[in-house]
């Protein structure tokens, strides 16, 4: 008896087997335009994020140059450990957490915010001159960016400074004093990306059906009715996708930017994961200590994402996955 439910239940599975592969040859052979159009993508994802991950296991070797990757000896969570250990850990930690939360506080809602202002503008003209005023300073580059910072922040002629010292105010050395650094690192970048931004958040509001603001101008709802009660629901699935993807690389505060910015002065408040992994790893040529930080913050940055994707799941039935 139990041989003959043996054998019927491999059968079933060679059948079912079969079946599948059967069904995967049709998809391709109806689909195969699409599959030839996406290949471009997957192979350069290959080759460019899925094959140098060999190389993260020098996080956990003591790597040495001239016995390669492959042949440098396995030390386990040394690196981990001496991480941990350092004087620097809760500075960096404390750094990169508070100027993503803060980024994340501040820069998260103004694009919403500036999106359902110019979703109410009915001027064209006026429409597209705020639209090309707010998108313009994306084009910037980080370079170009950091140094019309420092131009309207300098403590003499700045103009930031100039206006302080017009309502009879002393000037700031914004960019030497550590207790300024996350604010001018967050409002530039406010500044540089919220017209950007808003742009995803324009198109959701696009796609609200019409009919429902007729009605409710029927209803009698006033303007700031219609946002609370029609727009905002209606791009609240972007707002939950969009929020999920910033805590998930709510640790990967952006290097370049971060480290045109930082001077001695200010170190104690603008040194973070990114600019640390920078100059212990290639500067201090301590590559794999440098990948073990670097992969800790990595680590992390995909714990988060997990959590916030299941945590908007469970709230709002939207998420990534």
């Amino acid at each position: 008896m139990d041989t003959t439910s043996s054998s019927s239940y491999q059968l079933n599975s060679v059948q079912a087997k079969k079946r599948t592969g059967s069904r995967l040859l049709t998809s391709l052979r109806r689909n195969w335009d699409l599959y030839v159009l996406i290949s471009p993508v997957i192979v350069y994802f290959i080759i460019f994020h899925y094959f140098p991950i060999y190389g993260v296991q020098i996080a956990f070797k003591n790597y040495i140059a001239t016995q390669g990757i492959w042949n440098s000896p396995w030390v386990g969570f040394k690196h981990f450990q001496r991480f941990f250990d350092s004087y620097y850990f809760w500075r960096l930690i404390r750094n990169t957490l508070g100027i993503s939360l803060y980024e994340l506080a501040v820069g998260f809602p103004v694009p919403i915010l500036l999106a359902l202002l110019i979703n109410e503008v009915r001027q064209k003209f006026f429409r597209r001159f705020v639209q090309t005023v707010t998108y313009a300073p994306h084009f910037l580059s980080t370079v170009v960016l950091v140094g019309m910072v420092v131009m309207f922040l300098h403590p003499n002629n700045g103009i930031l400074n100039e206006l302080i010292k017009l309502f009879g105010g002393q000037p700031i050395s914004f960019m030497t004093e550590p207790g300024w650094f996350k604010s001018v690192y967050v409002f530039s970048g406010v500044w540089q990306q919220m017209g950007w931004s808003s742009i995803i958040y324009l198109s959701a509001l696009a796609g609200i059906d019409p009919h429902l603001h007729e009605a409710a101008r029927i209803d009698g709802a006033s303007r700031l009715k219609r946002i609370w009660h029609i727009n905002l629901p209606g791009i609240m699935p972007t707002i939950v996708i969009l929020l999920i993807l910033n805590v998930g690389s709510i640790m990967g505060v952006g290097f370049e930017k971060v480290y045109l910015m930082q001077n001695s002065l200010n170190k104690e408040s603008s040194e973070v994961i990114s600019t640390y992994v920078y100059q212990t790893g290639l500067l201090g040529a301590q590559y794999s200590f440098s990948a073990a930080v670097g992969l800790f913050n990595s680590v992390i940055n995909f714990i988060l994402l997990v959590l916030v994707n299941r945590a908007a799941k469970m709230m709002k039935q939207t998420s990534l996955w």
